[in-house]
């Protein structure tokens, strides 16, 4: 399973990574995602990837 949030569908990006002498070099950047215990909507309870924007915004319930 791959590292992208359940809820945002939030995952990696790629760019160029520039230095100094303006060289260009490819990078990939990880999204900030946590494995976290969520109750879905019917009250089953599993463990999904979901990035910290979600959990800090209340999109997530967690279970305890």
């Amino acid at each position: 399973m791959s590292r992208v949030c359940s809820i945002c569908q939030k995952g990696k990006m790629s760019g160029n990574k520039v230095s100094h002498s303006n060289r260009k070099t490819p990078k990939i950047w990880n999204a900030n995602v946590q494995k976290v215990r969520v109750v879905k909507d019917n009250g089953s309870i599993s463990a999904e990837y979901v990035c910290t924007k979600c959990l800090k915004s209340g999109k997530v319930k967690r279970a305890i």
